[in-house]
């Protein structure tokens, strides 16, 4: 049995969390959903957010009827998870910074967590950090610009360094004898531009995405699958109704066949 999994982000970002999923359950076919025409989530109001997600997948799982959702957007999760499982009977998984793992493996105590404003200033965001910073100085920086960069760049727009670089600066903190030397990146978008982040860092760090775990969560959830059966299909769906260029140039992003 192939089963339905729709992946839902605000954007491109989730892309970065689809890759990972199909690498658990190359059998599984794939919706997955930017919704393109509300973006960037992390610069609304949490009310904004949950009136617009709540029906919208509502909608989706009507349309689509997935086996589970994956909701690969930390905006979204922090403020939707709840209310989401508590309407619909599917199962979901969602995307939160991935403070606990990030503060257990710091040699030096000094952790950023990199999100979106939306993200950080959330009780949600300060919870997980009360709860499993384990003695660490956590950092939060909530950036304006850096998933409408990220989508820019994947677009094939001409980002400059210096417009990451700057987004990027309130990350790393040094002094009384330690700097920081893990990120997390709390935001789906921000693992687009690893390559830049690790090449633009004024030093080295561990950048810390959340994907892999969401991919054994969604595994584990609905088992490991019977094989690699066919390549993974995944059809893309915009809510801007607008056809993205994307879809056609990104198929080996995930060694699938991939349609607008």
């Amino acid at each position: 049995m192939h089963p339905n999994i729709l992946v839902f982000d605000s954007g491109l970002g989730g892309l970065t969390v689809l890759r990972e999923v199909v690498k658990v359950r190359p059998d599984a076919r794939y919706v997955y959903v930017g919704d393109d025409a509300f973006f960037p989530y992390g610069q609304r109001s949490e009310e904004a957010v949950i009136g617009r997600v709540v029906p919208l997948i509502g909608e989706l799982i009507a349309a689509h009827a997935p086996d589970l959702v994956v909701i690969a957007c930390n905006t979204a999760s922090t403020m939707t998870l709840a209310p989401l499982r508590a309407r619909y009977g599917v199962p979901f998984v969602g995307t939160v910074p991935a403070i606990k793992p990030a503060c257990a493996a710091s040699k030096t105590k000094r952790v950023s967590v990199l999100g979106t404003s939306g993200t950080v200033r959330l009780e949600y965001t300060r919870a997980l950090i009360r709860d499993f910073a384990g003695g660490c100085d956590v950092n939060l920086v909530g950036s304006v610009h850096l998933a409408a960069l990220a989508e820019a760049a994947l677009g094939g727009a001409d980002v400059p360094d210096e417009a990451i670089r700057a987004e990027i600066a309130p990350c790393f903190v040094a002094g009384d004898g330690g700097r920081t030397d893990s990120i997390v990146l709390a935001c789906t978008h921000y693992p687009l531009l690893l390559d830049r982040l690790v090449r633009l860092a004024p030093w080295p760090v561990d950048w810390i995405d959340p994907a892999p775990a969401i991919a054994r969560r969604v595994a584990t959830l609905l088992g490991p699958g019977s094989g690699h059966g066919d390549d993974p299909r995944v059809q893309m769906v915009f809510t801007s109704g607008r056809p993205h260029r994307i879809a056609a140039t990104i198929s080996p992003y995930f060694g699938g066949h991939i349609s607008a």
